[in-house]
């Protein structure tokens, strides 16, 4: 009888003890809460980085539709430059751009000149072949019949910052498609 009482004494004092409850509790809790903190933070700069990448697509795609006539390749290197400014203060390793005008007609798109830049250098591996299909979708096949299309490809492998959540890069890809603002196509020199 007295080990049955001495064992429902320590039960009791077991129970009544509240010194350690909050550090056991705040052990268990903190590697959830912190990836969820970490998680959070990488989710949200990733949904940061592929806006950019929306955001450099856009760009680039614009200022070339807005050329009359004709486009130098100075100036759309100096377009494709504008990325670097887009992403800071992250860097633009391996950022591929690449700018295509497309001849719509019979509904099929046809490629007529292309340029692609690797990390904001000319890269010709990366030029679409003149006369070449280029899948455009129907949408916008429909709406650009028998006129140019611009588009503005960006595609950047964002490495997550601290590798705990997210292991392994992710590749962002954005296309942009814009109709010349003045109308005809849009010479390269």
């Amino acid at each position: 009888m007295r080990l049955a009482n001495q064992l429902i004494a320590k039960l009791r004092r077991f129970r009544a003890a509240q010194a350690g409850a909050a550090a056991v509790e705040f052990a268990l809790i903190l590697p959830v809460m912190l990836m969820l903190y970490v998680g959070a933070n990488e989710g949200s700069v990733l949904i940061s980085m592929d806006r950019k990448v929306q955001l450099i697509s856009g760009a680039v795609g614009d200022l070339v539709s807005r050329s009359e006539g004709e486009i130098l390749t100075a100036d759309l290197l100096d377009y494709v430059k504008v990325a670097s400014g887009i992403v800071s203060p992250y860097v633009v390793d391996g950022m591929v751009q690449i700018v295509t005008q497309v001849k719509v007609e019979n509904g099929e798109a046809e490629v007529v000149w292309s340029r692609g830049f690797m990390n904001q250098v000319p890269d010709n591996a990366l030029n679409r072949e003149d006369n070449s299909s280029y899948p455009l979708p129907q949408s916008v096949i429909a709406i650009a019949e028998g006129q140019f299309v611009i588009v503005a490809e960006t595609r950047l492998p964002y490495t997550p910052l601290y590798g705990i959540v997210y292991t392994s890069p992710i590749n962002l890809y954005r296309e942009n498609f814009f109709l010349p603002r003045f109308g005809g196509d849009i010479d390269i020199k």
